[in-house]
């Protein structure tokens, strides 16, 4: 029917000010930046309407010390790449064992070096990123893992040889990264994996929850039951086992990366009231 749903362009200091502070709207849902979304949270509260958020991410992959390392190592790294490194849930930390690490950079490096940017409309695995303002900080933010002392393993600053013209990112590895460093920390939002060194399980799950983000995490290897434990003691909204993906199951974060959740039954949930009418007889 008319009105059912109506759309509006326009930018979020224009539009989107004026919705989330506007007191006949009851409710609004955001997927963006946390920075947005912090506004949004700000704008809307003096209105006290309720607000659902699907924000950033800095996703941790716990890869398991078993036989299907290099495998899970590999597989991890394309997953990163996946949109240009431009999806929220991208599992950009990736966590290996430390006496593993040599092994891990040369998987990841040939993971990455398969993975060609270039027209989308050939058959490249990846195109460019959306802008000239995202490719800025992104190449900004790859300089400084190798001023930081991060080891490159693939890719690197500048653009891919012979993409001249377009906003293209090589598909880049930093292997020896620590959780102290800038790239560890912020989301790069492109193609671009930290891997993470860990002693044991119990610190690679607290390397995994030290984060302002919790908006998904991955676990990759053969032992899946120690898998599922150790996905329960991730602070995350959403852990793929090996991939795993279901459109039905809540999609959503914990801490910086949001609340409320999307997809499946729980989609609908936020954007419902619950009216309690009692007495009888």
């Amino acid at each position: 029917p008319a009105g059912v749903f109506n759309l509006l362009n326009g930018d979020g200091p224009g539009v989107g000010e004026a919705i989330s502070g506007h007191p006949d709207i009851d409710m609004v849902s955001f997927t963006g930046s946390t920075r947005a979304g912090i506004a949004i949270a700000k704008n809307a509260a003096d209105t006290v309407k309720r607000v659902a958020q699907e924000l950033g991410g800095k996703s941790p992959n716990i890869v398991l010390d078993d036989s299907a390392f290099t495998k899970s190592v590999a597989k991890g790294t394309v997953a990163m790449m996946g949109n240009s490194g431009q999806t929220c849930t991208a599992p950009s930390r990736m966590l290996v064992p430390h006496a593993r690490m040599a092994e891990a950079k040369a998987a990841a490096k040939e993971a990455a070096e398969g993975v060609i940017p270039g027209d989308p409309k050939g058959n490249a695995a990846i195109g460019p990123v959306v802008s000239r303002a995202q490719w800025d900080k992104i190449q900004g933010l790859i300089e400084k893992g190798v001023e930081e002392g991060a080891t490159l393993v693939a890719g690197g600053p500048g653009k891919p040889e012979g993409l001249e013209t377009g906003h293209y990112v090589k598909p880049t590895v930093f292997a020896d990264v620590t959780y102290d460093m800038t790239i560890a920390r912020e989301e790069i939002f492109g193609p671009v994996l930290c891997i993470l060194g860990y002693e044991d399980y119990d610190d690679a799950i607290r390397i995994a929850n030290d984060t302002e983000y919790g908006l998904a995490s991955a676990i990759t290897g053969e032992d899946i039951e120690l898998a599922r434990s150790l996905a329960k003691r991730i602070r995350a909204g959403r852990v793929a086992i090996n991939g795993g993906y279901d459109l039905g199951a809540a999609f959503g974060g914990y801490k910086k990366s949001g609340n409320g959740r999307e997809w499946g039954e729980w989609g609908f949930h936020d954007f419902l009231e619950v009216k309690a009418v009692m007495g009888h007889g």
